[in-house]
């Protein structure tokens, strides 16, 4: 079955499920809030898995985003989807997921004319020598970054990255600011 036939879960604007819906309905235009996922991934010396998104994506093709996204089935659980996405755009299905926080957001792909409108749980991995092994259906490019370098290129050049990579740094920033985090 074709990714975008698969269904996700709408939500309210405190995550609670009211139904669900295509991957193709929820995010054609004006778009319907529902969950998804971010995963970061950070290596040993502190640096972010970046990928490029492949050209075929019917959302924000090309554009640098994090390690991988993707939304849970219904009812489905979430760290589950996650290590599931990880394994089918990296190849790294064994890397331990940690759920970090929340971050909401609705973008319009002006290229396609998709709309992201996301409760999008982020999730951190930290990856010890694992080699990713992207599907190029998926993935056009891989690249490791310092997040200081990632943070100034997001708001130096938007255009080049996924719309929702600042606000998922964000939610890892203030996850790392906790006591504990």
């Amino acid at each position: 079955m074709s990714r975008e036939k698969t269904l996700v879960e709408l939500v309210d604007a405190n995550g609670l499920t009211i139904g669900s819906t295509t991957v193709a309905e929820a995010h054609t235009a004006p778009g319907r809030l529902h969950r998804a996922f971010s995963v970061l991934l950070i290596d040993a010396g502190g640096r972010l898995l970046l990928q490029q998104r492949a050209e075929i994506k019917t959302r924000f093709p090309l554009r640098w985003a994090n390690a991988c996204c993707g939304h849970p089935a219904p009812t489905g659980d979430l760290v589950t989807a996650a290590s599931r996405r990880l394994d089918e755009e990296l190849g790294l299905g064994s890397i331990a997921l940690k759920p970090v926080g929340v971050y909401v957001y609705r973008a319009l792909d002006p290229v396609t004319g998709r709309v992201e409108h996301e409760y999008d749980h982020v999730l951190v991995g930290e990856v010890d020598g694992e080699v990713p092994s992207p599907d190029p259906s998926e993935v056009l490019a891989l690249r490791w970054a310092d997040p200081a370098d990632v943070r100034r290129a997001v708001e130096a050049e938007p255009q080049s990255y996924a719309p929702w990579l600042a606000g998922v740094l964000a939610v890892w920033d203030a996850a790392q600011a906790e006591p504990g985090g």
